[in-house]
């Protein structure tokens, strides 16, 4: 008489992966929205929430905390999500396996507008099929020390001075370009200008306002500072860009972005719409001809007294006034581009952009959309102004963070522990429809 054939059921873990999370982003908008992923993604026996050390266990005010000074055990996981200042870098290099980081040291490539304009055109020279070129404006970049050598500073910017020689033509008509300090943010410095003395006059302008005793800030309200005066990048100004039926503001689309190890890049598709305050007019086509406010042509909501007065900010895709495919063409365009821009600059740009594992970053994409319907990258932000969203549209923000956390963070907190289980968690956002992957690539750095 044969024995019934038992068969063992698998071996189940007794211990659960733990994790302790130092969450300091120094952001009352952001801060309880991830703290709130956090415990919606993780049972609250699976990590230990650390506070925010205090100002004495720092060993000097321009050092950031020191992770080793506050984990039990060098060798504990620790995620910690902090601003770009507050991170120990030096401790996740030196644990690449048990620490996480929610940035990369070193990401300029993008970050900075004269790197950005030299990623695209070093892709773009060695694979002509990119579709970079089609989707982001050739810049030119110089630099300027003070405003008499405006001239020497343009001696190699080719296309602008042809397109200034062309605009000077009687009966000409006009190509604009924006003028854009390249470290500066939040759309300050920005100006129009069509010809030399346009540009010859925002540099004396701003020389005049900076004063002799160089104070930090001009009086004139945009934020500059002394230091963005020096590099700079001129873009051909997008004309005509595409406006809703019924509202005839400008806008840009708003995209964030994951990237993730050495690498993975996301796109989450809840995007923003940002208007200008004012309704659009065509450059040189204001009362005195000229393009002088600015209210009509920047959609940077950080620069409205009254955002919310004219529902500044809001969903792209509850936008109403787009023509039928208008919206998914422009998510397609957006995914195709931001998945090459991130391996252009992984891999032609290696000493400016360094994605590694042990690490993520979020970023935020900015993209116009012109009367075709073509979008075409503006710029690219770490570290974006999350409060710019406001607080009716918390819910994009929150299901960010959550989305990053999954992605990002669940696999590295399972160890592989979790088994299938724990990986389709993280690959997930493409199962909850928002987190859509966009480029992978081995760069074979760990």
């Amino acid at each position: 008489m044969s024995l019934p054939i038992r068969t063992r059921p698998p071996p189940t873990s007794t211990t659960t992966p733990h994790f302790y999370a130092l969450i300091h982003y120094d952001d009352p908008y952001v801060q309880p929205l991830l703290l709130s992923a956090l415990s919606s993604l993780f049972p609250p026996t699976s990590y230990t929430l650390l506070p925010p050390p205090s100002p004495s266990a720092k060993a000097d005010d321009d050092d950031p905390p020191s992770l080793a000074t506050i984990l039990p055990s060098p060798s504990s996981k620790i995620l910690q999500i902090a601003t770009y200042e507050a991170i120990d870098f030096s401790f996740a290099s030196a644990h690449p396996d048990t620490c996480l980081v929610n940035s990369y040291v070193i990401r300029k490539a993008l970050i900075r507008k004269h790197f950005l304009s030299a990623t695209v055109d070093a892709w773009a020279a060695k694979r002509p099929g990119s579709a970079l070129p089609a989707h982001v404006k050739r810049a030119e970049a110089f630099e300027v020390d003070y405003a008499e050598f405006l001239d020497d500073a343009l001696v190699e910017a080719w296309d602008l001075q042809a397109s200034m020689a062309r605009n000077a033509e009687e009966g000409a008509e006009k190509e604009w370009w924006i003028l854009k300090p390249s470290m500066s943010d939040r759309g300050q410095g920005i100006r129009l200008f069509c010809d030399m003395e346009g540009l010859q006059g925002v540099f004396d302008g701003w020389e005049e306002e900076v004063g002799s005793d160089e104070e930090e800030k001009d009086e004139g309200g945009d934020g500059i500072m002394v230091s963005h005066l020096r590099h700079f990048v001129a873009q051909p100004y997008i004309h005509p860009p595409l406006l809703l039926e019924g509202d005839r503001r400008k806008f840009h689309v708003r995209v964030y972005v994951l990237a993730v190890g050495s690498l993975k890049v996301y796109v989450y598709r809840d995007m923003l719409a940002l208007f200008a305050a004012k309704d659009y007019i065509a450059p040189g086509t204001g009362e005195d001809g000229e393009a002088e406010d600015l209210d009509a042509h920047l959609t940077n909501t950080c620069l409205q007294q009254q955002p919310g007065e004219r529902d500044a900010v809001r969903r792209f895709w509850a936008l109403e006034g787009l023509a039928p495919g208008v919206a998914e063409s422009v998510f397609a365009q957006i995914c195709e581009v931001t998945g090459e821009l991130f391996e252009a600059a992984a891999r032609t740009m290696m000493v400016h952009f360094q994605p590694r594992e042990g690490a993520f970053d979020v970023y935020g994409l900015d993209f116009l959309v012109d009367a075709a319907g073509t979008a075409w990258l503006l710029e690219v932000n770490a570290f974006p102004d999350f409060k710019q969203t406001g607080e009716g549209l918390t819910g994009v923000v929150s299901g960010l963070w959550e989305g990053v956390l999954r992605t990002a963070v669940v696999p590295w907190a399972m160890g592989g522990a979790g088994g299938e289980e724990g990986g389709a968690a993280a690959a997930g956002g493409e199962g909850k429809g928002d987190m859509v992957l966009v480029r992978e690539v081995d760069l074979g750095r760990r």
